[in-house]
């Protein structure tokens, strides 16, 4: 086998990659409930981030906190499900790993909603007040 071989089958692996990620993402969109939530979520940000014409630097933090949520809750998910194919019965620490899971998503939500008041404050109050 020789270089050319390599590369082409790299590539195909690269682009099958891409191929899992989707169908990952496409699950975790299709069954949960807090991924959908996310997205709504997103879509209401970037219409407030359009209807307000907020600066490149608030754009830039929206959506490093928008993937950022994104990713959190496909990790979230990941563990759960692996959680779950581990062991069908209780376990306590199996029930420890998913709520410390769902803590992480908990704890960058709120801050993802703090970093979204100090977007949003001003052009909401100057449209509330002008």
């Amino acid at each position: 086998m020789g270089l050319k071989d390599r590369r082409k089958k790299g590539w195909r692996r690269l682009f099958r990659s891409f191929i899992y990620a989707g169908r990952g993402l496409c699950y975790v969109v299709k069954e949960e409930q807090n991924m959908r939530f996310h997205l709504l979520a997103a879509a209401v940000m970037i219409i407030l981030g359009l209807s307000f014409a907020i600066p490149l630097l608030h754009w830039m933090m929206l959506v490093l906190v928008i993937g950022g949520m994104f990713a959190l809750e496909t990790i979230n998910t990941a563990i759960e499900r692996v959680v779950d194919f581990i062991t069908e019965d209780y376990h306590p620490m199996a029930k420890l790993a998913k709520d410390i899971a769902a803590a992480g998503v908990l704890v960058y939500s709120i801050v993802a909603v703090i970093i979204g008041i100090f977007i949003f404050y001003r052009p909401i109050i100057d449209l509330f007040s002008g």
